[in-house]
Parts: C-alpha cells; sequence; structure tokens
C-alpha cells in the first residue's frame, strides 16, 4: 500500500483511512456530510498527491501531444490548462487528464492516481519523437483548497493576486515563503485551486493552511466528500463513469474532442466524428431517484422492466438533499423526464433522468465545464 507523504498528518488527525486504488487515503475526518457542506459553504483541504504528473519536454512536445490527446493543445498558451483525454481508436479514453502548458516545449500531465503505470506505457507507445517523457510523481506533492471562501484563505499567504488568476490557468509562486504551482482547478463545482508542492514541504504547508483557514471554517476533507462533491457537479470518475469501453462521445464529453483541422488526427478521430455527427448509440444521463432508496454502482437500470444499463456513480447529494447518480442508457431512453427503474437490492424504485450538472455553483457564469482529473 502506498503513502503520499501527508499520510502521518491525516492518521495524527484521526481520519478514516481506507485502500484505494493500491494507496492508503483518508475518506473522511469529522464525517461525510460535514466535510461535503464545509467545502459548498466554506472551504474544504484535500490530499490528492497520489495522481500522477509527467514532464512532457522537447521540441517535439506540442506536435506530440496533439497526436496523443482529444483536445487541441495548440490552442493553450503559457500558465494556461486544459481538460483533455488519451483517447484509444475506438474512440474510448485510456485516460482522462489536464494538460498544463509551462512553455512552447514543456508540459505537464496530471494523470489519475490508478492509471499512472498504463498512462506512461501508453504514451511511449506512441513513438515520441523530439521528447523527452518523465514520470515525476514522486516529485509532487498535490493539495486541493475548494469552495466559494478558498480564494479569501489563499491570498493573505500569497503576492500573486489571486483574483487574476483565471479559471484553468496557474502560475509558479511562493506561498509563506515556500516555491509552488497554484492552479485554479477543481474536482468539487467549487471555486479552488489545486496546488503542487515539493514532498519535503507539503506536511507544513497543508498544517499551515488549515490554521491560515480555521476561522473562515475550512477543514480537512477526505475522498468521501471528494466523491459526493464531484457527483453533484456531474464530474465523471475514469473507472465507473467512463473506461475504455465508453466513447468519450457516449460519456458527454464531446466538448473536450476538437475536430479542428489544425489539431491533425489524433487515435478514434473517424469514431469520434461520427458520433458526433450522427449521435452515439447511448449516453451518460444523470437521473434522480423519486422511490426510497440509494442507487449504487453496479445496480441494474430497467425501463418497462427491461434491463437498459446499470448505475456508474450514485449516492446521496448532501446540498441537494436527493438520492442521484449517472447510468448509461439507450440514445432513445437518454431524453430528460425519462421514467426508469433502479434495482435496488430487488426492489423497483422509480427514477428519472434529469438535467446535469444536478449542481452548479451560484457564481459560475464564465464556464460550464468545471471539471479535473479524476481519480481512481
Amino acid at each position: 500500500m502506498r503513502k503520499t507523504p501527508l499520510n502521518a498528518v491525516h492518521r495524527a488527525s484521526g481520519a478514516k483511512m481506507v485502500p484505494f486504488g493500491g494507496w492508503d487515503m483518508p475518506v473522511e475526518y469529522s464525517g461525510l456530510i460535514g466535510e461535503h457542506m464545509a467545502v459548498r459553504k466554506a472551504a474544504g483541504l484535500f490530499d490528492v498527491s497520489h495522481m500522477g504528473e509527467f514532464e512532457v519536454e522537447g521540441p517535439g512536445a506540442l506536435p506530440f501531444l496533439q497526436r496523443v490527446t482529444a483536445n487541441n493543445v495548440g490552442k493553450l498558451v503559457d500558465g494556461q490548462a486544459q481538460y483533455s483525454a488519451l483517447p484509444m481508436p475506438s474512440g474510448a479514453p485510456v485516460d482522462d487528464v489536464i494538460v498544463y502548458r509551462r512553455a512552447a516545449d514543456r508540459y505537464l500531465l496530471v494523470v489519475n492516481a490508478g492509471n499512472i503505470e498504463k498512462d506512461f506505457r501508453w504514451l511511449h507507445e506512441q513513438g515520441p519523437q523530439d521528447v523527452t517523457l518523465r514520470n515525476r510523481s514522486d516529485d509532487y506533492a498535490l493539495i486541493a483548497l475548494q469552495g466559494p471562501r478558498a480564494q479569501e484563505i489563499l491570498q493573505p499567504l500569497t503576492t500573486l493576486d489571486l483574483g487574476a488568476l483565471k479559471y484553468y490557468h496557474f502560475a509558479d509562486v511562493e506561498v509563506d515563503g515556500r516555491p509552488v504551482t497554484v492552479s485554479r482547478t477543481g474536482y468539487t463545482g467549487e471555486d479552488g485551486f489545486e496546488i503542487f508542492v515539493p514532498p519535503a514541504h507539503v506536511e507544513a504547508f497543508w498544517t499551515r493552511l488549515l490554521e491560515a483557514g480555521g476561522e473562515k471554517g475550512l477543514v480537512p476533507a477526505g475522498l468521501g466528500a471528494r466523491d459526493t462533491l464531484r457527483l453533484e457537479a456531474r464530474m465523471c470518475l475514469y473507472g465507473q463513469d467512463m473506461d475504455e469501453t465508453t466513447s468519450l462521445i457516449e460519456a458527454g464529453l464531446g466538448w473536450i474532442v476538437s475536430l479542428d483541422e489544425a489539431k491533425g488526427d489524433f487515435p478514434g478521430r473517424a469514431v469520434l466524428a461520427e458520433q458526433k455527427k450522427n449521435g452515439p448509440p447511448r449516453k451518460l444521463v444523470g437521473f434522480e431517484v423519486t422511490g426510497r432508496g440509494i442507487a449504487r454502482h453496479g445496480y441494474p437500470v430497467l425501463v418497462h422492466d427491461e434491463r437498459v444499463g446499470e448505475v456508474t456513480s450514485g449516492t446521496y447529494a448532501p446540498f441537494l438533499q436527493k438520492n442521484i447518480g449517472l447510468c448509461y442508457v439507450p440514445a432513445t431512453r437518454a431524453a430528460v423526464g425519462t421514467e426508469l427503474a433502479i434495482d435496488i437490492r430487488e426492489r423497483k424504485v422509480p427514477a428519472r433522468v434529469v438535467p446535469t450538472p444536478f449542481y452548479k455553483r451560484p457564481d459560475k457564469a464564465a464556464s460550464t465545464h468545471a471539471t479535473t482529473v479524476t481519480t481512481t
């Protein structure tokens, strides 16, 4: 079982630890619902150091990334990030990733924890030319400060004007006297930051942030709240809501598939172009349980007693106070308002397809796609 550099801090804080993708991770500290609500109303601090980081450098870095990702990396400027995926010839993702442009010939990829070795191998198999690929996952600790008061908490610790840091942009700065990279990204549906910290400094940094934010409602939060928060915001989880059997269009991620001529060819382009034009055979939809019961991953989804799919993610949504979930259904059954039934332990519990995201923060006007790297 692997441990992040904050493992001892989590245990000393009394966090409930669980195995997660080969890592010993905190699932909750004071309670999932309390942590979830703190992020929605104030702020939460997450350890996501288990995620992977790859450096892609060299004169061939941009052409290589254009050839192996779905989105158009050519649109990025220095200090900008982009949500994307590594598509297969089938149009399904090897993984979903974030691409950070440090310079025209220097990029950073953040990948899912459970896919680090697979992704690195896949990239090498694509035949990089004039490119140096480095797996730097052990050289970064990553923490996420999320919530409506995140900027207020972090601003006194840095000279960077956080208000000028746009969504999906990042900067190399000093925070509390330590060199870090601050990125305005997150996986909760709230405003916030993901902060790349040298592992040797992360314990002191974690403690300092909690001290600075304590009076403003900041609490440490575990993977349990991270999962319920991302589902309320309809952010896909790799390994559940999408994997190597689901196309990016089916998963509702057509907005990260660039068919621009300048983008060029990439694995699965023809398949994804056809599905964008004519529609996919099935779609990932959001549903609300209208009966009694919580839909969990793997539960059968029925229409008129016919099994049409299964729940990919399902939970009680603490902020919305509803039982919600995601599932794949035939495209003909994907319209909002379609009546479904979820087989919950041999009980047919009624549900219906609803618009997503289930939750959208009140001030979120600049972008409709607040998503980041998932964790598996």
